[in-house]
């Protein structure tokens, strides 16, 4: 089962589902089923879910839109059965552009809140007692289906206000602080708050309601998550791609058989390559492709990747990290006037940092 359902691309966006929104769809339609729902029940559930991921979509687009008008490119939106979550090209270069691309988001549910107490309009429950409140909530009918759409879209405006990552609130308090204590110091303050935060979800959610369970999980990896990658960034500053390279790589032709390239997995370290013809570099030879193929009569040129993206040893090693994390490109080859002069991947980024974090003390 693949990880992502691609739903299309929005000004360039690409909006994904990742394959676990569907078993929130069917613990939907099961409880229905096993409470006595009819079908009328089970269209409006559904439908109700749609909508309110439609204004997450929308949620993010708000980052999205404001993040392009700094220039910073929006990869891709994906949503998640407890969320939707963007994923920028790079972080924000000012505590300015980090607030008000984090406001953004909630700004639109505020927008579509306004919105639906004039269309429902929600004056008209306030104005009804509680007896028939209830009467009219209980209904399945389109005032109903707006106003609790209404009601969710002042949550996710709210819930993404609390001041602790992965909200949106917790990015406003890490911006806000950054400017006295710099982003380092600030993200660790927020993403301690997020953890505090995960904790108690989980244990209310282990008491009264176990989706809170799930949640608590979201917003610890989202945390720790941030508070790692930041950390990470500060210490690859002021290098370059040329310090962190690879220099004696290997190297195919494309005529070359699969079983070459399995050989040299076995009887060496390196795990993804590059493929060369005539001096030039025509495609990647990623592990898992490999791996996939090495049972079979194939060729290099038939199985590699020709959709690649290369990088120069002066490029700031920062750059790099974030094609590998965000491009999922697993190997970078490096250029100099036009020539292979070595290549970094994840591996080997990943232990220069630990080797970074070493020397940091």
């Amino acid at each position: 089962m693949k990880a992502n359902l691609n739903l299309g691309q929005v000004s360039g966006i690409k909006i994904r589902v990742h394959w676990t929104f569907f078993l929130l769809m069917a613990w939907v339609i099961f409880a229905e089923l096993t409470q006595g729902g009819n079908t009328e029940n089970i269209l409006f559930n559904t439908t109700f879910i749609l909508a309110v991921f439609l204004c997450v979509v929308l949620h993010e687009l708000g980052h999205a839109f404001m993040a392009n008008h700094y220039n910073i490119k929006t990869e891709k939106i994906t949503l998640l059965p407890i969320g939707g979550m963007a994923t920028f090209e790079k972080l924000p270069e000012s505590p300015k552009q980090e607030i008000l691309i984090a406001i953004a988001g909630p700004l639109i549910n505020v927008i579509i809140a306004i919105l639906l107490f004039f269309i429902v309009p929600v004056k008209d429950f306030i104005q009804l007692n509680f007896t028939e409140s209830f009467d009219v909530l209980v209904r399945y009918n389109l005032q109903s289906f707006l106003f609790f759409l209404f009601i969710v879209n002042i949550g996710l405006a709210v819930f993404n206000s609390i001041p602790a990552f992965p909200m949106d609130g917790g990015r406003i308090l890490r911006a806000l602080l950054a400017i006295k204590i710099g982003r380092v110091k600030a993200t660790k303050i927020a993403s301690n708050l997020g953890l505090i935060i995960a904790v108690l979800f989980f244990l209310i959610g282990l008491l009264y309601n176990p989706f809170l369970v799930f949640i608590a999980l979201f917003i610890f990896l989202g945390a720790f998550g941030e508070n790692l990658m930041v950390q990470q960034i500060a210490l690859l500053d002021g290098h370059t791609v040329e310090e962190a390279m690879l220099l004696n790589i290997t190297t195919f032709k494309p005529q070359d058989s699969i079983d070459l390239v399995v050989n040299k997995i076995i009887s060496g370290t390196e795990t993804n390559f590059i493929v060369v013809e005539d001096q030039t570099i025509i495609g990647l030879l990623h592990h898992k492709t490999i791996i996939e193929n090495s049972n079979k009569m194939v060729l290099v040129g038939e199985i590699m990747e020709v959709n690649f993206k290369t990088i120069k040893g002066t490029d700031s090693i920062k750059k790099v990290y974030q094609l590998i994390y965000n491009d999922k490109q697993e190997l970078f080859p490096v250029m100099e006037n036009g020539k292979l002069i070595g290549a970094i991947d994840a591996v080997n980024l990943n232990e220069y940092i630990l080797l970074q974090s070493k020397l940091a003390f």
